[in-house]
């Protein structure tokens, strides 16, 4: 019976590495999320092309792998796996940093008005970017007109309370209404039309769909200044397509994936996200208010600021803040109007 002979750490590398640039690559013009797999030293296309039919699909994955799990995925050996996963962490900014290098980061952070003193005050300032903000009420509550006035409100200057940026917004709800955009454009003193070019609607048919045209979104951001992505309403789609507690465990590891997408783009790009939220009335509650946030814990982690909104006299909103890793809960009172946001 023949063996067949065990290839070396060199011959294993050599194949990972066919078609590969035999030139070193030249990676410090690039973005950490800029990086692919191929350009980690000695992957060529056909070890690029093994990493992703195992599910490889970016640098990270692999940094976070462990030899075994890239041995057995890719058929070598744990030396190689190893120089593998090295060679990805050397790419990546995975160590610590020291408190101070954080907040010199959180300077970057850009601040976004509702239109509203009040409500911005209860925000901290505005809707932030690299975080996520989520606002959940009933209908008729102003979830979908705070998205509006923010997709106008983006384009202002910095000067306004505007970070001179486009808006993305996934409509998931066919609640999307261009006329309202350029009502709140000309009480901002805009051109409606400039306002309306600046805004990147596409409308979500299925969860499939809406997690698929969150993930385009970062390709959308190399040829447009995004400083605000909008989701109207984040469960809607997954409400719909997942029903029954049997098929409650894929779902909410589908929302978990996505939202972890969205907060990864915050990140990554200094963009804010905000999404709205549909509600439900517990039946448990007997005194008080029963309604609730549906999409359950997992929406509740991935928030950073949750904001529960509910109808008050005519036009009058108002707004509680009842999650926030800094600021105090409270509660604010807005108006909604044809001019858009006001105290």
């Amino acid at each position: 019976m023949a063996f067949k002979k065990k290839k070396t750490v060199e011959e294993e590398l050599a194949e990972l590495s066919e078609g590969a640039d035999e030139v070193e690559k030249d990676t410090s013009d690039k973005d950490v999320d800029e990086l692919t797999i191929e350009d980690l030293p000695g992957i060529g296309p056909k070890g690029a092309e093994k990493l992703r039919e195992a599910g490889y699909n970016d640098l990270i994955s692999i940094a976070a792998a462990s030899t075994g799990e890239i041995g057995a995925a890719c058929s070598i050996g744990s030396a190689t796996a190893e120089k593998i996963i090295q060679s990805a962490r050397s790419k990546l900014d995975m160590g610590f940093k020291s408190a101070s290098d954080v907040l010199q980061r959180r300077k970057e952070i850009g601040k976004i008005t509702t239109g509203s003193a009040t409500l911005d005050a209860l925000l901290g300032g505005g809707v932030e970017t690299q975080a996520i903000t989520e606002a959940f009420g009933a209908f008729g509550s102003g979830k979908s007109q705070i998205g509006f006035q923010l997709a106008v409100n983006v384009q202002l200057p910095k000067k306004d309370g505007g970070l001179n940026g486009k808006c993305v917004f996934i409509d998931t709800e066919s609640t999307f209404r261009p006329e309202r955009i350029m009502q709140l454009a000309e009480a901002k003193g805009l051109d409606p039309k400039k306002v309306l070019k600046n805004i990147l609607i596409a409308k979500a048919y299925n969860s499939d769909h809406q997690v698929l045209l969150a993930e385009k979104v970062k390709d959308l951001m190399k040829e447009h200044d995004v400083k605000l992505v909008i989701v109207d309403s984040m469960m809607s789609h997954f409400r719909s397509d997942y029903s029954g507690r049997g098929e409650l465990a894929p779902r909410q590891q589908k929302l978990n994936r996505h939202l972890h997408a969205l907060q990864k783009l915050a990140d990554t790009n200094n963009v804010a996200i905000y999404f709205t939220n549909q509600v439900m009335a517990r039946p448990d509650v007997m005194f008080g208010d029963p309604t609730t946030h549906i999409g359950g814990h997992i929406i509740g982690h991935a928030s950073t600021y949750r904001l529960y909104l509910r109808k008050s006299k005519q036009s009058t909103r108002i707004a509680r803040l009842i999650d926030s890793p800094n600021l105090p809960e409270g509660e604010a009172v807005f108006k909604l109007s044809e001019v858009g946001l006001s105290d």
